[in-house]
């Protein structure tokens, strides 16, 4: 059974590091796509300008080359391709003349003219940019091509200059997100921590002026709340303890008159009617112990400030109910010569809850089987008795408030719920076992006890 049943939900902390990392890692994307267009639109801007360049400052160059090679310029002649270092080139070029002729040309440069029109300006097809530039006396035209393959592969190496830091930050943002996020959420987790600690004995107020602006709102209604359980505790507290303490007196009155009255009637019939009454008044002055006991486990009297020899507790409960036995060979004590059970536990609390459990074994249990109470160093108490072996859902039952199991035998109901209620304050915790521990029936309860300190 789960105490908290939202510790399997989703955790916070978890769930804004993932959509933190989504979205920054989103709007990264976003930025490198947005920068991509912008950078595609200045590259275009900037090749065609060096394409243009490039064309009109060849166009003196050429005109004044031709003239030396005694070339008029209204009777171009075809010239040698003009030399090269044999590298590639990113621009290539073809001078031509007014009917198309090619008179120079690059080296990469294709021997038939290029297919654009025999006019300045821009001029594309599907593999390269053109600009046409021309002499003044429009006999010389300088045509220049850019291939967009030479555009492509500047944009592809922007965008993996631009998409190749994501692989370092998206891991980066991820341990950044979760630093930035622990440290954000740390006043949540001290705030549930401090609600856990809160139950019927530490009913404390939360510190408000130590949380963020954020989560003092939470920490005052969690005060508020608390304050009107630890006044409604304490009410129904004092209640029991007072109506406890107020029928011990009247009930063991009525309870010796009774007795008496039995002795002194002689016909059956009356006495059985004063027997029966005898043995509720019995049941009810029980009933009136075991709400006194209720009384003082909410009232929190489990932790002492001093370490406390708990093995005697246990001998001084064994000697009262042997003192108090008419078989008092049915109940066994097996303590082990080194056996020692110390800490800061109150004595009056260990000795209610051992009570609690040999009386449960006793009444509960077989009647011709003995009733059996193991320590050993350092614990745990085991008591041991004969009964029928339970299932897991009786078990699970009998732990409740004013619940028994398949019993004849008298009884409250409220002694399990005394023991682990005390067991809480201690640190300790109960365990019910059966069939009991190697064997094949019984019922053996076991306490473990931890020193809180």
């Amino acid at each position: 059974m789960t105490l908290f049943p939202g510790a399997a939900a989703p955790s916070m902390t978890r769930r804004l590091i993932v959509w933190l990392t989504l979205v920054v890692t989103f709007l990264w994307l976003l930025a490198v796509g947005l920068g991509l267009v912008v950078m595609e639109e200045e590259l275009a801007e900037i090749f065609d300008g060096t394409l243009q360049d490039t064309a009109e400052r060849l166009v003196p160059l050429v005109v004044d080359d031709l003239s030396q090679r005694g070339m008029p310029g209204d009777a171009p002649q075809q010239l040698q391709t003009a030399s090269s270092s044999g590298d590639h080139e990113y621009l290539t070029y073809q001078v031509r003349d007014p009917s198309g002729r090619v008179l120079i040309r690059s080296h990469d440069a294709p021997e038939q003219p290029f297919e654009t029109p025999l006019k300045p300006g821009f001029w594309k097809d599907a593999t390269y940019q053109f600009y046409t530039a021309t002499s003044e006396d429009k006999q010389i035209l300088v045509q220049v091509a850019d291939a967009f393959a030479n555009r492509d592969e500047a944009l592809q190496q922007g965008a993996k200059a631009l998409f190749l830091p994501l692989l370092l930050l998206i891991p980066v943002s991820v341990i950044a997100t979760w630093l930035v996020v622990r440290r954000a959420v740390r006043p949540v987790g001290d705030l549930r921590r401090e609600i856990e600690t809160k139950d019927g004995g530490n009913m404390e107020p939360i510190d408000a002026t130590m949380l963020p602006r954020e989560l003092q709102p939470i920490a005052v209604s969690v005060n508020l709340l608390m304050t009107r359980l630890r006044t409604a505790l304490d009410a129904e507290r004092e209640f029991t303890s007072n109506s406890a303490h107020e029928l011990r007196t009247p009930i063991a009155g009525a309870l010796a008159q009774t007795q008496m009255l039995i002795t002194e009637l002689t016909d059956s019939a009356n006495r059985y009617r004063a027997g029966q009454i005898e043995a509720s008044l019995t049941r009810l002055s029980h009933l009136a112990e075991k709400l006194l006991q209720l009384s003082r486990a909410e009232a929190g009297i489990g932790v002492a400030d001093k370490p406390a020899d708990l093995g005697h507790v246990l001998e001084m409960v064994m000697t009262d109910f042997w003192r108090s036995m008419a078989e008092p060979k049915r109940l066994l004590l097996h303590r082990a010569a080194d056996a020692a059970l110390v800490g800061p536990f109150n004595e009056d609390a260990f000795a209610i809850v051992v009570r609690n459990l040999i009386e449960n074994a006793l009444v509960h249990g077989k009647a011709d089987e003995p009733v059996e109470v193991f320590l050993e160093n350092g614990g745990p108490v085991r008591v041991v008795n004969g009964a029928t072996p339970m299932t897991e859902n009786e078990l699970y039952a009998i732990r409740k408030r004013f619940s028994r199991g398949r019993t004849e035998a008298a009884g409250s109901g409220l002694g399990l719920s005394i023991v682990e209620r005390l067991l809480g304050q201690m640190n300790g915790r109960l365990v019910l076992l059966s069939p009991a521990s190697n064997r094949s029936d019984g019922f053996e309860a076991r306490v473990y006890l931890e020193s809180p300190l």
